[in-house]
């Protein structure tokens, strides 16, 4: 009995020992395995920290993929190439292209968000791993056993809830946290980064309809315009998602805690010092005044100019410094009349220019009619219309079809520009242009009438297109001398046109019998008999102007070429290029015509509108201007424009479309923005920087029109004579080598009062431009930035300076 007693006590001392034993490795190794899994935890939220600040969150990234226009390809070599089209394009607001549900992610975002998964998930597994070892001992040992890594970790949050209070709330969140974990794994594909930065359900519950108000919000800002803060609210919600990572956001960035972020600081200090940045505005005093044109009006080169007798006054001389002073408004300025009113009459005070109507009032150019300049007939040759001058041609030369196979057309010396105007009636679009010269502001007249043109001569210079880009060219009574200096000019002429293409002339060596008319027609004749120029036909008079009109065809080979027994004038060397515009002296030579399939200008383009959206097919053999294959990347950007333009610009903006009618793309790119805006009564002049990638001649082949220009030089044109200025990733490069404010005030030059700027750049060139803008007290529309890239739309005021700065290159 007593060695049963003592072996029972000493069976109670060993089960007591071994129960304390086990009780002991029991809490000791809970404690571990919560530790542990508090550190699993504070790992994968720790490490969306990182993400928050340098690149946005997984949520965004994925809507930010949504917003990419850029198509997935399978090429590993294209990830590159995506990122560098959307940085160039600048594709930013939801509102802009939300709904996207036809673009992918792209590789260089895959294989980010990847590298960071994996280096998690492989923390993760080592870490489930050495918890899974103490697990399964101590549950051999406790005389338990789990089935999977849940089961366990949630088996051995149990035990410490009974043996261990103080470890409690640590352990909920340590088996909420896995659990998440489980469930987000199963819908990996729809969301990989939520099962690592959302560390409760309850915050996800919170993301989710956070996400959803947003999303009303887009909506709602695509129908109503917001003021400044509002939008601002809006950007901050979109860029910044809620629930735990805006929570860790709060903690790293917002200086909420007791530490602020050098990247907060630095970025604070930034904007501060560009806040307090003061610009100096001064009004421009030039013997021009409102009409000032720096290029054109550089009166200092042109007294100094050896001569005049090739046009060289009227040609661009721009000052070496361009003028950072504001344009002062004509006294008594109005908001211009809308389109299509404006085609018939104007504020006369808007261009209070008389001169014009004195010497063409006969001519039914313009005439003043009480508080308005009227435009009665069109010009010298269609007195009475200009539709019916225009029904005529085509009348006369069927082949002309008015906006099905001729689209664009280069109108030479155009007046006030009532041939173009009336072409629109006819779905034509004519790019027209006069020399500023003593038939005065006749470009400015067409401008303000809503009709394009720009301010040119024929002189020593090529024209600013490439070549053979249009249609037809036109000339009614233009003052060129076509038939000098070995055709010099007509040559010019036939650089632009397209082969196949015609040449209108309308004047009066076509239809007069006196001796210096005739001499004139005949030495037309043999010129363009030698260009290899066929003529179509001469017509006889018209009946209600009095005019004919003499149609000249381009020749679709170089048969002719080769044929002539005489090589006047000659064939331009193959080093010529015929693309190269600006700033290249004429030359007496002829390019020969495209013969090869696949070369442009070997085919006549696809008939308005089909044109308008098929890629061009000499595009098929180049790469693209982000990189890709040129044919998707042409589509691509058309893609983009199209939701752009139709989810955010139209409707987003609070702009009144139906006061908009001239419009330039200061960045045009592949025309994508033009293209998007086809339905609206308006017209877009495309500008291609003379340092971006040449793809004006794709614009043309579209059925659009435009030109080239260095923006380090003011353009072309007269004051106010543009209702809307578009800018994509433009003034960030201009930034490098010009002077921005010079290129802010052009921008003011060329911008009518009200008038809007959509600018599309980096947030630090945008920050920069938008108090620049302010300082001249025009209204910020609305601003939004996203992963450092924003969207800025500005109105201009109507204010001046006081301060008065003199040109003096510009006095006369």
């Amino acid at each position: 009995m007593a060695l049963g007693k003592y072996s029972r006590v000493d069976n109670n001392n060993n089960n007591n020992r071994k129960s304390s034993s086990s009780y002991c490795s029991t809490v000791t190794i809970v404690v571990f395995v919560g530790l542990c899994l508090v550190g699993i935890w504070m790992l994968t939220s720790s490490s969306v920290v990182p993400v928050q600040t340098g690149n946005g969150s997984a949520e965004e990234k994925k809507n930010q993929v949504e917003d990419q226009v850029t198509p997935v390809t399978s090429d590993n070599n294209d990830s590159s190439n995506t990122s560098d089209f959307e940085d160039n394009r600048g594709d930013l607001p939801d509102d802009a292209t939300k709904g996207d549900a036809n673009v992918s992610l792209a590789e260089n975002d895959g294989k980010g968000n990847l590298n960071t998964q994996e280096n998690q998930d492989n923390t993760e597994e080592t870490k489930m791993a050495e918890s899974k070892k103490d697990d399964e001992q101590s549950a051999s040992e406790g005389g338990e056993k789990s089935g999977d890594k849940s089961g366990e970790q949630g088996d051995s949050l149990e035990n410490s809830d009974d043996k261990k209070s103080d470890s409690d709330e640590n352990d909920k969140k340590s088996e909420e946290n896995n659990e998440k974990s489980d469930l987000d794994d199963g819908d990996k594909k729809q969301d990989e980064s939520s099962s690592e930065t959302n560390g409760d359900q309850a915050d996800n519950q919170i993301e989710e309809k956070v996400d959803q108000n947003d999303n009303k919000e887009l909506e709602k800002s695509s129908d109503e315009p917001k003021d400044d803060g509002q939008l601002k609210n809006q950007s901050s919600n979109e860029v910044f998602p809620s629930g735990a990572q805006s929570e860790l956001l709060n903690e790293t960035v917002t200086q909420t805690g007791s530490f602020s972020t050098q990247a907060t600081e630095s970025k604070v200090e930034k904007e501060t010092q560009l806040s307090s940045k003061k610009y100096s505005w001064k009004l421009c005093n030039s013997t021009a005044g409102p009409d000032y044109i720096p290029c054109l009006d550089n009166l200092e080169a042109i007294r100094h100019l050896p001569s005049t007798k090739h046009y060289e006054h009227r040609e661009r001389h721009c000052p070496e410094e361009p003028p950072t002073c504001l344009v002062p408004l004509p006294e008594g300025y109005k908001r211009p009349i809308e389109w299509p009113k404006s085609r018939e009459k104007i504020w006369y005070y808007n261009v209070p220019h008389t001169k014009l109507a004195q010497i063409k009032g006969h001519q039914n150019w313009v005439k003043v009619t009480g508080e308005y300049l009227t435009f009665p007939g069109g010009g010298t040759q269609f007195k009475h219309g200009a539709l019916h001058y225009i029904d005529f041609i085509e009348e006369s030369v069927p082949d002309v079809a008015w906006g099905k196979r001729s689209r664009v057309v280069l109108d030479v010396g155009c007046g006030v520009a009532s041939f173009g105007g009336f072409l629109f009636d006819r779905s034509v679009v004519a790019m027209s242009f006069a020399p500023k010269d003593e038939h005065e502001a006749q470009v400015q007249f067409a401008l303000e009438r809503g009709i394009p043109a720009v301010s040119a001569v024929m002189g020593t210079k090529r024209l600013p297109y490439p070549g053979r880009v249009f249609d037809i060219v036109h000339c009614a009574r233009c003052r060129v001398p076509w038939h000098i200096e070995g055709g010099k000019l007509l040559l010019e002429l036939n650089r632009v046109l397209r082969p196949g293409g015609f040449f209108l002339w309308s004047a009066t060596p076509i239809y007069q019998d006196k001796t210096e008319d005739v001499e004139i027609w005949e030495a037309m004749v043999e010129l363009t008999k030698s260009m290899c120029w066929e003529l179509v036909n001469k017509t006889s008079k018209d009946a209600v102007n009095g005019v004919a009109v003499a149609a000249f065809r381009k020749p679709t080979s170089n048969d002719c070429y080769e044929q002539r027994s005489k090589q006047e004038p000659p064939v331009c060397p193959e080093s010529d290029d015929p693309n190269a515009a600006w700033n290249v002296p004429l030359q007496t030579c002829m390019h020969k015509v495209p013969v090869d399939a696949s070369e442009r200008g070997s085919q006549w383009p696809d008939r308005w509108p089909e044109r308008l959206e098929k890629a061009p097919y000499w595009l098929s053999s180049q790469v693209g201007v982000y990189g890709k294959a040129a044919l998707e990347d042409f589509a691509a950007d058309n893609e983009h424009w199209k939701r752009v333009v139709t989810k955010s610009y139209l409707n987003g903006m609070g702009i009144s479309w139906s006061s908009v009618r001239n419009v330039m793309d200061m960045n045009a790119v592949y025309g994508g923005f033009a293209a998007a805006l086809k339905d609206l009564s308006l017209w877009v002049m495309n500008v291609v920087p003379i340092d971006s990638p040449d793809t004006l001649p794709i614009i043309y082949e579209r059925g659009l029109f435009g030109m080239y220009h260095d923006w380090c030089e003011s353009f072309s044109t007269y004051p106010r004579s543009y209702d809307l200025l578009h800018a994509d990733h433009l003034f960030s490069k201009l930034n490098k080598r010009c002077n921005l404010v010079a290129i802010v005030a052009e921008v003011d030059r060329i911008l009518r009062p009200e008038g809007k700027l959509i600018v599309r750049d980096n947030v630090e060139t945008m920050n920069e431009l938008e108090n620049m803008l302010k300082s001249m007290q025009w209204e910020v529309r609305m601003t939004y930035s996203k992963d450092k890239e924003g969207l800025l739309c500005v109105q201009k005021s109507m204010w001046r300076p006081k301060e008065v700065e003199t040109i003096k290159y510009a006095i006369a």
